[in-house]
């Protein structure tokens, strides 16, 4: 099976990030040592034999460079129109194009079978590894067992390495076949080891779960994943819209949730001007880069493919490299170019003024997420702004938070 060098995009929105309090030094290793037999007496306990606990537990190595990995995701602090470009280039999706034509017959097969339209497939397979180009080449057994050592996340590493181990102890492959990210997440399609377990299909009749050497497995594997995540056959993740003039900015970035027929009635028009599908569905709205940047009406597959990774650029990347696979142009508003880069001490600032002035912005965390945002609507609103929900210069201002570098 090929090993390529890592880029990892599958799972900065999945596991949720901590500033770092001090100088990352590596773990003692006797330390490391009794914390990988506790998880071994826990493994065989759940009955992962002894010989692939010996085999492989045992000889695990930790990894300060996971460590690191794991401190510097830079998926809340990137703005909006660098992620997507970053993500959705001209060559990525013209690669997707290729592959889309070349594994139509396979894909037309699967989406046949679980519902999923092959552009999504093939823009999920974009996203995580670039088509295949970057699996990781680190091995998984080392990365879990670092990060399931490491006090941040240990009992949902410790779950991942568990799950690690019985993938060894069932399938037919041998711990140095199973490489991936620094965080466990491997193949084609960046699975975990435990939606390895419960969705990769052996699709090629190999008599093994490939996720690395067989595109048909990697394909319908993923295809089963969203389908058994909820996917909705005959649905689309969402689409750009464009906003009337007079509209109510407020309604934007939250959980309202409202009939297609709802927003047409406000004056939400596609973005070649028609009226919107008279379709019996409902929709949030969301403003990524602010009222200036593009507009998009979610549907229910669009919170499907945040059960996949949750983060909402992410989502969108996705949802919007499908589109241009599929045949559609790029975006009719393009994101601006000028929205603040935030770090998280600087949202942590503009968290507390917000608090301090009355607007609650949920756990003063660093994370722009909607509780923040709608903080953020809160306070527009009270000063008279476009109550968008987005840090522009102005709310920065307010509250007393420079731009970062």
């Amino acid at each position: 099976m090929p090993r390529n060098t890592l880029t990892q995009l599958a799972l900065t929105g999945l596991l949720t990030l901590l500033p770092l309090s001090g100088p990352l030094h590596a773990m003692e290793t006797e330390e490391f040592q009794a914390c990988l037999a506790g998880i071994e007496s826990q493994a065989r306990s759940e009955g992962v034999s002894q010989n692939i606990l010996s085999e492989n537990l045992r000889t695990a190595r930790w990894q300060e460079r996971v460590i690191e990995l794991d401190r510097r995701q830079p998926e809340f602090t990137t703005p909006f129109h660098e992620y997507l470009n970053r993500r959705v280039t001209d060559d990525r999706v013209e690669q997707g194009r290729r592959l889309l034509a070349e594994h139509r017959p396979l894909l037309e097969e699967i989406a046949e079978q679980y519902g999923v339209p092959p552009q999504y497939l093939v823009a999920f397979w974009g996203l995580e590894t670039n088509y295949g180009s970057f699996f990781g080449n680190m091995r998984v057994i080392d990365s879990l067992a670092t990060l399931a050592c490491d006090q941040r996340r240990s009992a949902y590493f410790t779950t991942e390495l568990i799950a690690a181990l019985r993938i060894l102890d069932n399938e037919a492959m041998g711990a140095e076949e199973m490489e991936g990210s620094w965080a466990g997440a491997m193949g084609h399609v960046q699975f975990m080891p435990s939606i390895f377990l419960q969705y990769a299909v052996d699709y090629d009749g190999s008599g093994q779960r490939d996720l690395w050497g067989s595109v048909p497995d990697a394909m319908a594997s993923a295809a089963n994943f969203l389908h058994g995540i909820g996917w909705e056959h005959g649905y689309r993740w969402g689409r750009e819209v464009v906003l009337p003039d007079d509209f109510d900015f407020s309604l934007a970035g939250g959980d309202d949730r409202l009939s297609l027929e709802e927003w047409r009635r406000m004056g939400v028009r596609m973005t070649n001007g028609d009226r919107l599908p008279a379709v019996d569905i409902e929709a949030r709205l969301l403003l990524p880069a602010g009222h200036r940047g593009p507009a998009f009406l979610v549907y229910d597959n669009f919170d499907v493919i945040m059960r996949w990774n949750r983060s909402e650029y992410y989502a969108l990347a996705v949802g919007h490299l499908a589109n241009r696979i599929a045949g559609s142009a790029g975006l009719h508003n393009p994101p601006p170019t000028d929205t603040p880069r935030l770090d998280r001490e600087q949202v942590k600032t503009l968290q507390e003024g917000l608090q301090s002035a009355g607007h609650d912005p949920g756990p003063v965390d660093g994370i722009l997420g909607p509780a923040t945002r709608r903080a953020i609507r809160d306070f527009q609103r009270d000063a008279d702004k476009v109550p968008d929900g987005f840090p522009h210069p102005d709310v920065l201002e307010a509250f007393d938070v420079g731009e970062s570098s």
